[in-house]
């Protein structure tokens, strides 16, 4: 019996569930209960120094440096009230995950004596070592200095681990000589320059604002093994995905997995990180099962984006530490299985005002909907003009498995709007002034006890990678894995930039009107601003596309209609130093830092690749092989037995003989093709990143798939019994 067989022959055992204890306080008395909210800093700060702490929460003003102190003396007496022993800089290098370092409340008093100590420069700023983080070529290894410094704008939060509480400060991270290194820094740049670009807007329509921020929802799709089994392949291990495996004779074909009952085990995880989730003041709702066996979803309620984006990063590391916990493995890998979906992270954008104004929601003002319309315009306007941008802000040797896969967007980047929104346009397009909306209309489903049902005004197309859904646009191509700090950034500079040129030509149109239009929508206003949407919505009337994405006949329509089509990553990452690029970039990241993160990306897809092609070497010249030389000996010994029993005629003519045959010839298939994979492989390592990375998109991929295929059917052809490596079925179901 192998590990596998143990394994499987012990599964379940230790899985039992204690019933929940009574008088477990609801989410609504735990949330944000480990974290330095706005009611802790009420009570706990002077008045002044908590107002001014909430205005730089909302990016309205600075913090004060001569407040620093007493905040850092209230954070370390909350922090220390719950047992904390130690605080670290939180931060977002160019890595894709998180960074700290951890330091003790700890100060020398005498040789025998130490105190809890914590001051306000503790507080603000830290100074990591920066030597050995991507920079792109921004900084040398022996250019070491880097600092973090806080970022009032997220909470402040306490992380359980090891038995032990720790104090994270939500931080920026860049270097001595202030090149960013970081992804938040230019994420809450591109968030002022919405901000100055919206308000622009709004003070032409006439609608109230202090200040405008972008919204997001990040639905997170991931998959739950288990973990002894898991733990059996190098290549979950190592790389979070399964390089080899055989597809299971069931797989999600039947849909019964999606929306379907939550398994026992699966329904406690998802309640205990949900719990550590609502402590850290994440905003957990919804849960489900997604389509593919062992698949799910979690999704929060909008937030201000930099806030809800730092919640995605911790949530993953919530998930990956209570599955482990659990005896369970959270793969968030975008396609850990092949032939079954992968995951994404759906980015629900939109836009809000100080007052909670949802900006993309006409409902919310249906007095005033002339700035939707702009909006929308320059929503639409962006992503025609930046669509090589965009595919290259959500790229990643990952995601180039799932997009395009018939489970997820296409690599080509296309809106839709729905119906009513299409026919308003078209009008608009055609006519200049629009009709009126028609009112919301109700279902009659014939059965008398029901309640009305609202009929919403369009349907949503889930083949869209940018889909309007009512009140918001649905991003669904970042990458599950991935920190999308860097999309959400590229969506608010391509809307402001758009919505600036909108503006311009508007301003233009308006100069010569004597009436003041100021903060109203006046006929002059309307006149100026129709022929301004008219002339961008014919421009970018390409990208808009209403039917099914994944087919043939969009390929081919939107090659026609001169969309770009990146199916592989470092193609699209060349968009990072275009000139238009660098243009809307300006003063968020210079040319020199656009141009490090292209270098990142491309040295970060160009090792990605390099392991999984080495774990299919490795795998099968160690685990795969020896196990089917044995088997083969095996079959060998058996068959000679039978061919003493018969003349040499009936033995070769059997199905026998032709099966040992058949099995040899799958051997040397495989030997093959990891042979030539391999020289591929140690040809291309050599190269310089960029060269690396297109290589093995282009040249090592189709290896790779090629050893994969030959290695999977020899694994339906190999005594069950002694496969060394757990089966789709096994990984998939058996949970």
């Amino acid at each position: 019996m192998n590990m596998r067989e143990t394994i499987l022959r012990d599964m379940g055992k230790e899985q039992v569930f204690t019933p929940k204890k009574q008088g477990i306080a609801a989410n609504s008395e735990n949330f944000g209960k480990r974290t330095f909210s706005r009611t802790v800093m009420q009570k706990m700060l002077p008045r002044e120094i908590y107002q001014n702490v909430v205005r730089a929460m909302n990016s309205q003003e600075k913090l004060k440096p001569e407040y620093a102190d007493t905040i850092a003396v209230a954070v370390k007496e909350w922090a220390m009230s719950f047992g904390a022993t130690h605080y670290c800089h939180w931060f977002q290098p160019l890595t894709g995950a998180s960074a700290e370092k951890h330091d003790a409340f700890i100060d020398w008093t005498s040789p025998d004596r130490v105190i809890e100590k914590f001051n306000g420069k503790q507080l603000v700023q830290g100074e990591p070592d920066a030597s050995s983080f991507p920079s792109g070529g921004l900084r040398s290894t022996y250019e070491a200095r880097g600092y973090t410094g806080w970022d009032p704008s997220s909470p402040i939060f306490l992380w359980l681990a090891g038995d032990g509480i720790t104090l994270c400060i939500p931080s920026i991270f860049f270097s001595w000589t202030g090149d960013v290194l970081d992804t938040k820094i230019p994420l809450l740049r591109s968030d002022a320059r919405l901000n100055q670009a919206v308000l622009r807007l709004l003070n032409l329509t006439g609608l109230p604002a202090q200040y405008v921020y972008s919204t997001i929802g990040l639905e997170q799709e991931y998959f739950v093994i288990d973990r002894s089994l898991r733990n059996l392949r190098p290549d979950l291990v190592l790389l979070g995905k399964t390089v080899l495996g055989a597809p299971s004779p069931k797989g999600q074909e039947l849909q019964d997995h999606y929306f379907g009952v939550v398994k026992d085990r699966i329904l406690a995880f998802m309640q205990n990180f949900e719990n550590a989730a609502i402590e850290l003041g994440i905003p957990v709702k919804t849960r489900h099962n997604e389509v593919a066996p062992a698949q799910h979803e979690v999704a929060p309620v909008f937030e201000k984006a930099s806030t809800a984006l730092d919640h995605n990063l911790v949530l993953m590391e919530i998930m990956r530490q209570i599955a482990q916990k659990q005896g369970l493995s959270c793969l968030l890998h975008e396609k850990p299985f092949a032939g079954i979906n992968g995951s994404g992270k759906h980015c629900n954008w939109s836009l809000s005002t100080d007052s909670g104004l949802n900006l993309l929601d006409p409902s919310d003002t249906p007095h005033n909907n002339l700035h939707f319309l702009i909006l929308l315009t320059a929503i639409l306007h962006g992503v025609h003009q930046h669509a090589g941008l965009l595919r290259a802000s959500v790229g990643s040797a990952s995601n180039d498995y799932r997009l395009g896969g018939h489970e997820a967007p296409p690599a080509i980047l296309s809106i839709y709007l729905g119906e009513e929104l299409e026919a308003l346009l078209e009008e608009i397009e055609t006519k200049g002034i629009p009709s009126a909306v028609q009112e919301q209309g109700h279902y009659d489903l014939g059965i008398g006890i029901l309640p009305d049902l609202v009929k919403d005004k369009t349907d949503r197309n889930r083949t869209s990678p940018l889909a309007f859904t009512g009140n918001k646009f649905e991003f669904r191509a970042v990458g599950s894995s991935a920190n999308p700090s860097f999309s959400v950034t590229v969506l608010n500079l391509i809307v402001a930039d758009s919505l600036n040129l909108l503006l311009n030509d508007m301003e233009r149109h308006l100069k010569d009107t004597k009436e003041d239009t100021k903060g109203h929508s006046s006929e002059s206003l309307i006149q100026a601003v129709m022929p301004v949407l008219q002339k961008y919505l014919i421009a970018s009337k390409p990208i808009r596309f209403a039917w099914d994405n994944y087919s043939e006949a969009w390929t081919k329509e939107a090659h026609k209609r001169g969309l770009p089509n990146i199916a592989r990553s470092p193609r699209a990452f060349k968009y990072l130093t275009d000139p238009e690029t660098i243009r809307i970039f300006d003063q968020i990241l210079t040319p020199q830092e656009l141009a490090s993160r292209q270098d990142i990306l491309m040295e970060h897809y160009a090792h990605n690749m390099n392991i999984e092609a080495h774990l299919i070497v490795d795998i099968f010249r160690t685990q795969i092989l020896p196990v089917a030389i044995e088997y083969q000996g095996m079959l060998a010994a058996s068959f000679l037995q039978v061919k003493e029993a018969l003349t040499p005629h009936q033995f070769h003519s059997t199905k026998q003989a032709l099966f040992l045959k058949h099995y040899n010839d799958a051997i040397e298939e495989c030997m093959r093709c990891v042979e030539e994979l391999e020289k591929e492989r140690q040809h291309t390592i050599v190269l310089p990143f960029t060269e690396q990375a297109h290589a093995f998109s282009e040249q090592v991929y189709h290896k790779m798939e090629r050893a994969r295929q030959a290695i999977d059917h020899l694994e339906t052809l190999t005594d069950d019994r002694h496969w060394p490596l757990p089966k789709y079925r096994e990984l998939l179901f058996m949970v």
